[in-house]
């Protein structure tokens, strides 16, 4: 970055997202860091894109056909063109004003090349939402590189494009954001940690996003993440297997269920079965039929073109 102060822009990648709108956009828009704020819509009808305008962002529509997890945020990243490039879903609600300049601080001190923010859930969250958050976003934050894998395991390579930020300089050495199922922030993470840039998890930088699944969803989305974890399995081998992490989670979450909430232990078992059992098909399904991975993937979207 130069010695003039370095532009921001955030895209908020939506689709019939309008109810979410007057929650996400203005801590972003009345950040003092003056970020340009573009609402990325895939067509939907439901007022999104007139909403955004109406409250202060710019929009960029593109058919829901070629929507794809990598390349909408790569689309984004090269329209806004700015020096750091924030991604945001637009069910993540900041805190505050303050939010977007906590996050960004470590990109601007040059200690990191991405940071995420600190994700708790939304209001009336349940206990299996809640509890996702509490695991995988400490209290503390802190700074992660590739010599750091012994220590934090496959979570060296976690991050959340549902508030995270990046040096657009660096994304540009390993050709942005790729064309994936999901998880193109945990390729570029991988890309960037074995190219010696820093990942800063930023706690101060607070948002309010969690989701409450049903057991199908639940199922369709660890299929994803089995299938497309199988396309990039060599980029993060270095971490370890998912299932060490998973098999921590499991045990946190038991643990803490015995001794706040043992009604739930009969639906915690079936859940964490689900989940195993959608993620093992996935992993085992790279060379199946397209028509069987779009019948068991939650994304409809992203296979009426591969």
């Amino acid at each position: 970055m130069n010695d003039k102060a370095p532009t921001i822009g955030v895209a908020v990648i939506t689709h019939c997202a309008k109810k979410h709108l007057p929650r996400c956009l203005p801590p972003l828009l009345n950040s003092l860091f003056k970020p340009r704020v573009v609402v990325v819509n895939s067509s939907s009808r439901d007022g999104t894109v007139e909403l955004a305008e109406t409250l202060g962002a710019e929009t960029l529509v593109i058919p829901r056909s070629e929507f794809n997890h990598g390349l909408t945020r790569e689309k984004a990243r090269r329209y806004l063109g700015t020096d750091i490039v924030m991604m945001v879903t637009p069910d993540a609600y900041a805190l505050n004003d303050q939010t977007l300049g906590h996050l960004v601080t470590p990109l601007l001190n040059s200690q990191a090349s991405i940071a995420y923010a600190r994700q708790i859930p939304h209001e009336g969250a349940d206990f299996f939402e809640s509890f996702s958050r509490e695991f995988n976003y400490p209290l503390q934050s802190h700074l992660r590189g590739i010599q750091d894998v012994s220590r934090y395991g496959i979570y060296t390579f976690f991050c959340s494009n549902s508030f995270a930020a990046y040096n657009n300089a660096a994304l540009e050495e390993i050709g942005g954001f790729p064309h994936v199922l999901l998880g193109e922030d945990t390729v570029v993470v991988a890309n960037l940690l074995q190219k010696g840039h820093k990942i800063a998890y930023v706690a101060e930088a607070v948002v309010r996003h969690s989701h409450r699944y049903t057991l199908k969803q639940e199922f369709q989305r660890h299929f994803d993440t089995g299938l497309a974890r199988n396309g990039y399995r060599h980029l993060i081998a270095s971490g370890g297997k998912d299932s060490q992490r998973g098999k921590t989670y499991v045990r946190h979450m038991f643990n803490k269920l015995i001794k706040e909430e043992p009604v739930l232990l009969p639906y915690a078992c079936l859940q964490t079965l689900t989940k195993w059992m959608g993620y093992r098909l996935g992993e085992y399904s790279a060379h199946a039929p397209v028509w069987l991975k779009k019948t068991f993937s939650s994304q409809d979207f992203y296979w009426q073109n591969n």
